[in-house]
């Protein structure tokens, strides 16, 4: 394989020395994981956040080897993981993201999907901005996967909302995060707590 291509950070996590295996997804060629050689630097740390859109530069010598990436940052949300809430609820949608997603496979709509989220994540002043979003989203990669049933019922208020969450927490735990480790669904009980000093 061997692409440039747009891309969300989903993860990285570390990898030797200096290194790291970064999580990508791409809206052609869906989740990618690759080594950045010095994505534990100090001039690649402000790249490596997860929600940042990223263009990748991939290149592989072998079928069997992962790929080589090289990443430029084109619209960082750095800043957002300092405020609790945001980063909360970037952390989740990212990793959730990371987790339940078959690797190599488009969704071109999720991409876009997650992108628009993150992207409401950024410029709202409340997580009233943007919690609507985040129930469209994790309704559309249930879908998307083969687990959505019907259309959910509209919210208009947060009391609504909440409840939706609630219902989609269940189904994203039994249906996609079954059987992994349970840091994921931790991601979102902590968005689930921050979320309803809200109400």
């Amino acid at each position: 394989m061997n692409l440039r291509a747009p891309a969300i950070l989903l993860a990285s996590r570390h990898q030797g020395e200096t290194g790291a295996i970064a999580r990508l997804l791409t809206a052609d060629h869906g989740l990618i994981a690759a080594y950045v050689a010095g994505g534990r630097g100090r001039q690649m740390r402000a790249v490596m956040v997860p929600g940042n859109r990223v263009s990748v530069e991939l290149t592989t010598r072998s079928a069997n080897q992962l790929p080589f990436a090289r990443l430029e940052l084109e619209h960082s949300r750095a800043a957002l993981m300092t405020e609790p809430l945001p980063a909360a609820a970037i952390q989740w949608v990212c990793g959730l993201s990371a987790t339940a997603l078959p690797e190599r496979q488009a969704y071109p709509d999720l991409y876009d999907a997650l992108d628009a989220l993150l992207g409401a994540i950024a410029v709202a002043p409340s997580a009233r901005g943007w919690v609507s979003g985040l129930i469209a989203y994790e309704t559309m990669l249930l879908r998307e996967l083969g687990y959505g049933g019907g259309a959910l019922p509209d919210a208009p208020d947060w009391p609504a909302q909440a409840a939706l969450l609630g219902i989609l927490e269940r189904q994203l735990s039994h249906y996609l995060l079954a059987g992994h480790k349970g840091d994921v669904m931790g991601a979102r009980r902590l968005l689930t707590e921050r979320l309803a000093r809200m109400g």
